[in-house]
């Protein structure tokens, strides 16, 4: 690692100082954050284009890959280009950019599933009512509250994580600005602001998780008493999908943070920090578009049938300047 000033700046240790692992992290990192791009931006122009895709379901469908795209530009970019440039510098205004953003984006994600969860509960349960339960207005405002919910989390952790005073070597074991790694470079009591906002959150992530619980227990009960098993294939299609993103992305998260701290992070809590940082966004669009046909047929007519269009337009001009 190049030597470098960080007294107004934070660094990052990053996965290893040896360059040729910091190129194959950096290539491997790159590849996975543009095809979670393309994947993530493909959802949000199909279920914003296709018609038969304009169901509550697939309006916060497109939320949480709005969600995921943005989540993983805040740790990923930066992770590459730090790699790239043989340097774990991160200004202390980026880092606080990353705290914010990080935090607010994970809360919205909790917030996002729960909603998710509670629609999929109110289609299977309550299904005639289901129109009236789950109309537009509401699905906008359960959004804003998402967003909101996310905004509000981000900017108390921010405020409360960069209230302290960092009198240790600001050097973080992380490839991001991981709140957890920067408490411990105070000296002092002074984190105890960070502990009651880090309380609260768990105690709104609690709720969360207890919804979806909820949601999922009446789900499976109503689904299996469904005479027809194409019913209950369909049912649990739709709910399964939901059902694993929740749970990965929670376990991970959960284990991240309520494992001890240690001073020197071995290989396998950087892992674990991948795991629930990058992996979700990443996997969220192949898990969801897998078993979704109505899905797979938006794509082919959207982008495969588009493509087509274009090669015959291309064609037919280049028949005509042959022929004329």
């Amino acid at each position: 690692m190049a030597n470098i000033t960080i007294m107004n700046g934070f660094l990052l240790l990053g996965f290893s100082d040896i360059r040729e692992l910091q190129i194959l992290h950096a290539f491997l990192f790159l590849v996975i954050y543009l095809l979670t791009l393309a994947g993530n931006f493909i959802i949000i122009v199909i279920t914003t284009l296709d018609q038969q895709l304009q169901s509550p379901m697939y309006y916060f469908l497109k939320h949480l890959s709005l969600l995921d795209l943005s989540f993983i530009s805040v740790t990923v970019p930066q992770s590459v280009a730090n790699s790239l440039r043989d340097s774990g510098y991160i200004s202390y205004g980026q880092c606080i950019f990353q705290v914010f953003f990080f935090t607010a984006l994970a809360t919205a994600e909790v917030a996002i599933l729960t909603v998710m969860a509670y629609d999929r509960y109110a289609a299977i349960c309550f299904p005639l009512h289901y129109e009236v339960i789950m109309d537009p207005g509401k699905c906008k405002w359960a959004v804003l509250g998402v967003w909101l919910s996310g905004s509000i989390s981000g900017t108390l952790y921010t405020a409360a994580t960069f209230s302290i005073t960092f009198c240790k070597a600001k050097i973080i074991h992380q490839f991001f600005c991981d709140v957890p790694q920067l408490l411990k470079l105070s000296c002092s009591d002074d984190y105890f602001g960070v502990i009651g906002v880090a309380a609260f959150m768990a105690m709104m992530g609690f709720i969360c998780f207890m919804a979806i619980v909820f949601s999922y227990t009446h789900i499976f009960s109503t689904v299996l008493r469904i005479p027809s098993a194409e019913g209950r294939s369909k049912a649990f299609s739709t709910c399964l999908p939901h059902l694993f993103v929740v749970s990965f992305f929670l376990s991970t998260g959960t284990f991240e943070f309520l494992k001890p701290a240690t001073e020197s992070p071995t290989i396998f809590d950087l892992l674990i920090s991948i795991f629930y940082t990058v992996l979700p966004p990443s996997l969220n669009p192949i898990i969801y578009s897998l078993r979704n046909e109505a899905m797979k047929e938006a794509f082919r007519k959207i982008f495969l049938r588009e493509t087509l269009f274009r090669k015959k337009k291309t064609f037919s001009l280049l028949l005509i300047n042959i022929l004329y």
